[in-house]
Order: structure tokens, then C-alpha cells, then sequence
């Protein structure tokens, strides 16, 4: 004959209560874990840098600042020389060395923001740098010094706080050149024995050929 065994039906009652509490627990941490967990925000692009062109700057006491950069094509007419001193080239042109280059006059200028006259010498304009970092250095002055103005002041002694003083040079430039730019230069300490002796300070400032 069966007999009921009452401690068998209270082990049973009891492990059914342990299992409920445990998949209670477990649903709650569940829950607690996904109310913690910061929800996943969509990723978004990431908008470059865009570097915004620099048309001045100073170094040391030395104001530099960009004024024009002219394209002159493949010939600097003997017509339109600017420097008197040449006047026997107004006959001739000058034709630049390779079908793939053009003249490029870049003019910089130079103001003293300190107190005490700058030394002769102390500061000038170099190389053209296009954007795959080609230099493009400026023709000598016995070649192209007729086409330049008779008042060039590259170099010149700036008193405080007077106008800008232009400097202008020519360069043959690749066609091929994009995003160009023109050192600017002076001596560390605005010194003309440091600029002399490639002690520097210098920078690039961005041109717009027209």
C-alpha cells in the first residue's frame, strides 16, 4: 500500500521555491545590467580639419605680409619693364626655360613693430613652396632686375611703426603646382649677421596667384 511521505512533498515544495527565487534573481540582475549599460550611439563622421590659409605673421619685431602674387605667363615683355635702369631691355622679351614653367612675381611686406630701426639686411623672401613641398627658388636680380620696381626694398632698414616695405621677386613655377606658399625670413633676434649665417626665424605664407 502507497504511503505518503510528507518530508518527500515539502523537499519538493522547497526546491520549487529555491528555483523561483533564483530565475527571479537572475531576471533582475538581467534587467539591472541592461539599465546600466549605456546604449550604443551611432558612430557619425568625423568632419577633416580644414587649415585656413595664413596671409601674415610676424617674427621677432618683423611683421610680414602677403600683398599679390602675379601669374605672368611664359614671357616678361621688354615693354613692360619697371626698372629704368634697364632701359636697353625694352627691346627684348624674356622667355622662360621650359615650356612647362611660368613667371610668378610674388611681392611681401615687411613693418617693424618694435621699438629701434631694424638692421639692413635683417630679413627677406625665398623659396616658393608648392603643396608636394617642391622649391621653386627666385631668379637672380641680373636676369629679371628689369622687370622689378626701381624702389624694391627687400632687405631694408624698417623704422617703428612705418608703412610696409615691399619686396618683390620673380620665380619660374611649374604649371603643374598647386597650393603654393613663400618663406619669409630673418635673422634669429632680427640680426642681419644671423640671417647671413642661416641662423633663422621663418614661415610660410600662403599665396593667391592671380
Amino acid at each position: 500500500m502507497f504511503k505518503f511521505n510528507k518530508s518527500s512533498g515539502q523537499t519538493s515544495k522547497l526546491l520549487l521555491v529555491l528555483a523561483v527565487i533564483v530565475l527571479v534573481a537572475v531576471i533582475i540582475t538581467f534587467l539591472i545590467l541592461r539599465w546600466a549599460t549605456p546604449s550604443q550611439k551611432p558612430n557619425t563622421p568625423t568632419t577633416p580639419e580644414v587649415t585656413l590659409p595664413v596671409y601674415d605673421q610676424t617674427l621677432g619685431d618683423i611683421k610680414f605680409q602677403f600683398e599679390s602674387a602675379l601669374d605672368k605667363g611664359g614671357i616678361l615683355r621688354g615693354s613692360a619693364i619697371k626698372n629704368s635702369q634697364y632701359s636697353y631691355y625694352q627691346s627684348k622679351d624674356l622667355s622662360v626655360s621650359n615650356p612647362g614653367a611660368k613667371f610668378i612675381e610674388v611681392t611681401v611686406g615687411a613693418q617693424n613693430e618694435g621699438v629701434n630701426n631694424t638692421e639692413r639686411g635683417a630679413w627677406t623672401i625665398e623659396n616658393i613652396i608648392d603643396s608636394k613641398g617642391r622649391n621653386f627658388v627666385p631668379l637672380d636680380d641680373y636676369v629679371i632686375g628689369a622687370w622689378l620696381p626701381n624702389s624694391n626694398g627687400c632687405g631694408a632698414v624698417l623704422k617703428p611703426a612705418f608703412d610696409f616695405v615691399d619686396c618683390t621677386k620673380i620665380y619660374e613655377v611649374s604649371k603643374a603646382s598647386t597650393g603654393l606658399k613663400i618663406r619669409v625670413e630673418t635673422g634669429k633676434d632680427n640680426k642681419s649677421g644671423n640671417l647671413s649665417s642661416n641662423k633663422i626665424d621663418s614661415f610660410l605664407l600662403d599665396l593667391v596667384v592671380q
